[in-house]
């Protein structure tokens, strides 16, 4: 039997002592918390490059099946790590009892739909909206997100914030639009995606803290659901679509270079999906939204330097400079519990 030590961490922390103290005396982000928002943000800029890649730089055609590919491994991987007994799917199930055909009931399946649903949603719009415009705008755009993600929250928990929360997130609001006031003239179609996977992506945040922390189910579980659910569903839209035929046509795939990219964001996917449910339970959705724009700093540097698409302007960098000021006093205002 494998030691006890070899699980991944799945499930909320205990609320008192131990190594999820808070990093701050009356902190309201835990150690684990922080590892957890450091982590995703990792996982996202590398993520959002990869994609970029295999749909710019080699003109994929077919996001959606990149998306498809990107559920099936996340699906297989979970699958061996539970036989192997690496893991498990419910909130404090013992890791020996990870083999058995049923995995998750199927009414804890039904439970999640929505949340499976609100998955599908997000991930096909983020997917397409890194298409329609430059890396560096799609993070400037990106960062408005926090705003849907309040509305979302507090039409479905009430959950209301202090004075200098809301002060920092109108700070990262109006940053955008000061970085984007010379962009606007470009690409409707890519600015409407961008705002519509804003939008996806707030409901699907606040879906996960809401039906998370209701179904039983920790982070690989949840994401086991949203495999089952949702694989299915998006392989019957690609096929009905044409998407995978085109996709088998496509020139370059069987190129190293195109393989490797394909993998790589398979796998990023799948740890990021992993980090972006445990950050949310963990902390909130309010807050992984706001680690989304801290990263922005990496992703908006990294996009620069490798695709361009976007010269040099001041007005630019102030208004990404007024929006990594506002991420910044949100992160101090989360930690020191205000």
């Amino acid at each position: 039997m494998a030691p006890k030590s070899v699980l991944l961490p799945v499930s909320d922390p205990p609320r008192d002592g131990g190594d999820d103290e808070g990093l701050f005396k009356g902190s309201a982000m835990s150690k684990r918390g922080a590892y957890a928002a450091l982590s995703y943000m990792g996982c996202s800029v590398l993520l959002v490059m990869f994609n970029k890649a295999a749909l710019s730089s080699y003109n994929f055609p077919c996001a959606n099946v990149i998306t498809l590919f990107q559920m099936i491994t996340s699906t297989c991987i979970l699958y061996v790590m539970k036989r192997w007994k690496i893991i498990s799917f419910t909130v404090g199930e013992p890791y020996a009892a990870s083999d058995g055909a049923s995995l998750v009931p199927i009414g804890t399946l039904l439970h999640t739909l929505p949340l499976s649903l609100a998955y599908l949603l997000y991930m096909l719009a983020s997917m397409e909206s890194v298409r329609g415009v430059n890396v560096p705008m799609y993070a400037t755009l990106r960062r408005t997100t926090v705003v849907f993600t309040m509305i979302v929250e507090y039409l479905l928990t009430g959950q209301k914030y202090s004075s200098s929360v809301v002060g920092s997130v109108a700070l990262i609001v109006f940053g955008a639009f000061v970085a984007g006031a010379r962009d606007l003239s470009f690409n409707a179609y890519g600015y409407s995606i961008v705002f519509i996977a804003n939008f996806t992506t707030a409901i699907y945040l606040a879906t996960i803290a809401r039906v998370g922390k209701s179904s039983g189910l920790n982070s690989f579980g949840l994401m086991w659901c949203n495999g089952l659910v949702c694989g299915p569903t998006l392989f019957f839209w690609t096929y009905m679509r044409g998407d995978l035929e085109l996709a088998m046509n496509f020139p370059y795939l069987y190129s190293p270079g195109f393989q490797a990219v394909m993998l790589l964001s398979c796998i990023m996917a799948f740890f990021l999906n992993y980090c972006i449910f445990l950050n949310t339970t963990l902390n909130s959705a309010v807050t992984q939204t706001i680690c989304g724009n801290l990263k922005d700093l990496f992703t908006v540097g990294f996009g620069w330097l490798v695709f361009g698409g976007l010269p040099f302007d001041l007005l630019n960098v102030i208004g990404q400079g007024l929006g990594f000021v506002g991420s910044g006093l949100y992160a101090y205002c989360k930690l020191k519990g205000r």
